[in-house]
């Protein structure tokens, strides 16, 4: 298998000299290159068919030009036609494969990864990601393809790397958001009149996003041009959702944002913060004596007080207890549900509900409906777009109780033989009878998108544990809900850390 949680990624580094070894430098090394990338790319020509039309999009990292060159002659090979809708943010793809009809989409991005690491987000024709099943059938054609003798003369590589056609895939973006706020804005209120610093990770908005917003009525300036190379010092992938700082700490942080924030009044959003290829955005409040993050879950909050109607509203295991504890307050009528990580599963969670939906991660991915090319409606996750809507929410008059946060801890067992945990085995039944141990009794479950997960859960305290997609980690996150002593809750966490850390980083 060669993806991860949310596609393929890793280090980018020169070819090697055979299909075979290329696969190994991923397997192995978490290593991406130009080779591998064309073995995709043949592979994928199977799924979308030979005479269709495939799309790629790509961030701004340095050996990204190679990487889609490569994925270029790759679907030329296998009969596919290619359009390039050049560097844009994810959700920019996403809206370009839906505005060309594409079969496929294709964006080459490690998202918050360092700007050294690259790889791959695959999108059906419906602009959904991948499935696991999908994505084994995909891994499995790259190594039968690996096994075959194929040559390509090289005198063909240059051609073979030329688009069919270009599409400006951001400056499309630019016009589904203007749409997009317009419908915040009736669902809502327009936003209010406010002054903010945003950090686009150097990401492609950095070059037009505080315009946008200053249109809109809210005043930005753009920071992460300052930053060396995307992620460097900035964006969101190197915020976590529970940071804060005092004004002393923030004026001596590394992050080109948090250091350039100025005191303002206790409460006021002062800045947002998007990863690197644009699908997930954190917003800074200030809190009197420094400042911290509002996360996912607080965004999403933001969003459902000022609701109404009917709405399904989707969380990850990762997510505040209290946004499932807490919707009865709400105007609006909620149906809730629960998922695995990653953005992917909200979408699967929502896809056919007929209400207003909303998929949350902490991570600040929101998932939500977006006007659909073809004239139906679609679901994406847009960093932009969540920033748009929290501030339109922020602005209506008729709004419910402010958010009573529940307690979260999320901790990485790094390294870790993730092959010692499948959430079945007799390490799993040890975690779970420390946690009865602790807590009284739990429900065991699993999820789907999670083989390897194991959630317990007792209304009030969920203590979930599985393995990283990207990285040789397993993590364990401890959630409470508001109002509930989590001291025995913190000694369970404790315990199943020192069992967890002995026996997985043998």
């Amino acid at each position: 298998m060669l993806f991860g949680t949310d596609g393929i990624r890793g280090e980018v580094v020169d070819s090697p000299s055979d299909d075979e070894d290329a696969i190994a430098l991923l397997q192995e090394q978490r290593m991406i290159s130009a080779r591998l990338m064309r073995l995709v790319g043949e592979s994928l020509t199977r799924i979308a068919g030979m005479g269709t039309s495939v799309i790629i999009g790509w961030d701004d990292r340095p050996r990204n030009p190679e990487l889609v060159a490569s994925l270029t002659v790759g679907l030329h090979l296998g009969g596919c036609k290619v359009i390039h809708a050049g560097i844009c943010a994810t959700p920019g793809l996403h809206n370009s494969l839906l505005q060309t009809n594409s079969a496929l989409g294709c964006m080459i991005t490690a998202s918050h990864n360092p700007v050294s690491d690259s790889g791959i987000k695959v999108f059906d024709s419906d602009g959904y990601k991948t499935n696991p099943q999908l994505e084994m059938e995909i891994s499995e054609l790259v190594v039968q393809l690996a096994a075959e003798e194929r040559e390509v003369d090289a005198s063909e590589l240059k051609n073979l790397q030329i688009p069919d056609s270009v599409f400006d895939g951001d400056s499309e973006h630019k016009a589904l958001l203007r749409k997009r706020l317009e419908e915040f804005t009736d669902t809502f209120s327009a936003p209010l009149n406010q002054e903010i610093l945003l950090d686009s990770s150097r990401g492609a908005p950095s070059n037009w996003l505080a315009e946008f917003l200053s249109d809109a009525g809210i005043t930005a300036r753009e920071v992460s041009l300052e930053a060396p190379a995307l992620n460097e010092n900035c964006g969101a992938g190197e915020l976590k959702p529970t940071d804060s700082w005092t004004w002393e700490e923030a004026a001596r942080d590394s992050h080109i944002l948090i250091k350039s924030l100025k005191p303002r009044p206790e409460g006021e959003i002062i800045a947002a913060a998007l990863d690197g290829d644009g699908d997930r955005c954190l917003l800074i409040e200030s809190t009197g004596n420094g400042c911290k993050v509002v996360d996912g879950d607080e965004m999403a909050d933001h969003i459902l007080r000022s609701a109404k109607g009917n709405w399904h509203l989707a969380a990850s295991i990762e997510s505040d207890l209290a946004l499932a504890t807490s919707l009865k307050r709400l105007n609006a009528k909620v149906n809730f549900s629960q998922t695995a990580v990653g953005d992917r599963w909200l979408s699967h969670a929502l896809k056919d509900s007929k209400h207003g939906v909303l998929g949350v991660e902490d991570s600040g991915h929101l998932v939500m409906s977006a006007p659909n090319p073809k004239g139906e409606r679609c679901l994406v996750g847009d960093g932009i777009a969540s920033m748009l809507a929290v501030f339109c929410a922020m602005a209506c008059k008729d709004r419910n109780d402010s958010f009573k946060r529940g307690y979260k801890n999320r901790v990485s067992i790094s390294p870790s033989n993730r092959s010692k945990w499948n959430g079945q085995n007799e390490l799993a039944d040890q975690v779970e009878k420390i946690a009865i141990f602790h807590l009284g009794e739990m429900t065991r479950s699993t999820l789907v998108g999670e083989p390897n997960l194991m959630l317990l859960e007792n209304g009030e305290i969920s203590i979930g544990v599985r393995n990283s997609g990207t990285q040789a980690k397993t993590n364990v996150s401890l959630r409470v809900a508001p109002n509930v002593n989590f001291d025995k809750a913190l000694n369970a966490l404790e315990e199943i850390l020192n069992v967890l850390s002995k026996n997985l980083q043998d």
